[in-house]
């Protein structure tokens, strides 16, 4: 029988055929290693067995107890990203630990928790009046470690080391843990060192920036008489056209790439914090501010040209630069105005002071509480009103409360010294 003889033709296409597959197949190997290498970290790494086990039991238990937490989780972007549910209720630094059925949690998260991987943003918002101004502003300055009341101070001097407020004393024990402190907890100093809660604004398990920079979520804690935000922002262009066009907005778009895309009306977010088209995003609500609102004689801040531009550059996304200007202005004049009809009523008061006609001690003579709803109702809401675009709030809830004021005092006044 004969044998088929291999020429050499048959040999180069069986080598060539060889060949090409095996370069294929490295190719095609290479390729995916690469492709794997560009991937996220959250895709490739693998969660340890005990935080696998632990959001599978905290699930399954709290869907029987509190089971909204487990939805909101599920819907948050940390549940999108893997993060497990011990990554942040795990004890850091300072915390007390609990055994809870299993396994170790910290008794109480605090900011120090989200710190773990949002340490610019903690940083930032610890410069803030978030931070150790806003406690202290309810409390004074006795629960603060040294080291906080010098790093507050630093950034905003007399906010922090200070006495507790007179008038929530008076109201009594019960009033300031259901009342002021329920806004004024954003900066409580926490047993492990750290300052306030991420969770007043961000929500705990939905962990959303959609909430954070809803208008909504800013008016549970600025609205009323004394810092009416929520409802001149609500009378606002703004607040019109964002009820109008919400739908139409992403809320949940990336701080850091958030574009007039996303976002064509601001929110207080906006204007405050975001890093709308390549400006530079920040927790520190302050930084973008020029004026000291919140006092009874306003006074520039220590940053009052950087903050003004900062803010001027956010305006321009919508309005040109002659009506920024014009804008600036107007609500200055209205702060140097309200200003003036403040001072002259605090000289009213002073001066009943210095002839022994008042007490030295603080809201116990009604013409001392008609002079604070002055200047701590009407005239921040005058201000914020011409700040925030809301027309109505510099006039009769503003100048129109503060003449009334003024008329009020002046004759208090002259009854006290004529009853002397």
């Amino acid at each position: 029988m004969a044998h088929a003889v291999q020429t050499p033709l048959r040999g180069t296409l069986q080598f060539r055929n060889v060949f090409i597959a095996v370069f294929i197949g490295t190719a095609l190997v290479l390729a995916a290693l690469i492709l794997n290498s560009m991937r996220p970290a959250v895709d490739t790494a693998h969660p340890a067995a005990e935080g696998v086990k632990a959001t599978g039991k905290c699930a399954e238990c709290h869907l029987k107890e509190t089971s909204a937490v487990v939805h909101q989780y599920e819907t948050s972007k940390h549940a999108a990203k893997g993060i497990t549910c011990l990554e942040c209720h795990n004890p850091v630094e300072g915390q007390e630990s609990l055994d809870h059925r299993g396994f170790t949690i910290t008794s109480t998260l605090t900011s120090k928790n989200c710190a773990q991987c949002h340490t610019t943003e903690y940083e930032q918002f610890n410069r803030s009046r978030h931070a150790a101004p806003a406690w202290a502003a309810v409390k004074g300055a006795g629960a603060f470690t040294p080291e906080q009341l010098a790093h507050g101070e630093k950034y905003h001097p007399g906010a922090v080391d200070r006495p507790a407020n007179k008038l929530a004393q008076l109201e009594g024990a019960a009033a300031s843990p259901a009342g002021c402190e329920g806004c004024h907890d954003v900066g409580r100093p926490n047993a492990d060192g750290s300052l306030g809660t991420c969770t007043d604004c961000h929500s705990r398990h939905a962990a959303s920036v959609a909430l954070a920079r809803n208008p909504q979520t800013c008016g549970q804690c600025h609205m009323g008489p004394d810092h009416s935000q929520i409802e001149i922002y609500n009378e606002s262009k703004h607040g019109a056209l964002f009820a109008a066009q919400k739908q139409h907005m992403d809320l949940n778009a990336s701080p850091k790439t958030l574009t007039t895309e996303h976002m064509s009306v601001p929110t207080c977010a906006t204007c405050h914090m975001s890093g709308l088209e390549g400006m530079k995003v920040s927790h520190d609500v302050t930084s973008r501010l020029s004026w000291t609102l919140f006092a009874a004689v306003s006074e520039k801040r220590s940053n009052y040209a950087g903050g003004q531009d900062e803010m001027k550059e956010l305006c321009l996304k919508c309005h040109t630069q002659p009506k920024v200007e014009a804008f600036y202005k107007q609500a200055e004049d209205v702060v140097l105005a309200t200003n003036d009809k403040v001072s002259e009523v605090r000289e009213i008061i002073a001066d009943l002071r210095k002839d022994g006609l008042l007490t030295p001690e603080p809201f116990d003579e009604s013409i001392e509480f008609m002079d604070f709803d002055m200047w701590h109702y009407f005239g921040r809401t005058a201000k914020h009103g011409a700040f925030m675009g809301g027309a109505d709030f510099v006039q009769w809830h503003g100048n129109y409360e503060l003449l009334l004021m003024k008329v009020e005092i002046e004759e208090e006044a002259a009854a006290i010294r004529r009853g002397h």
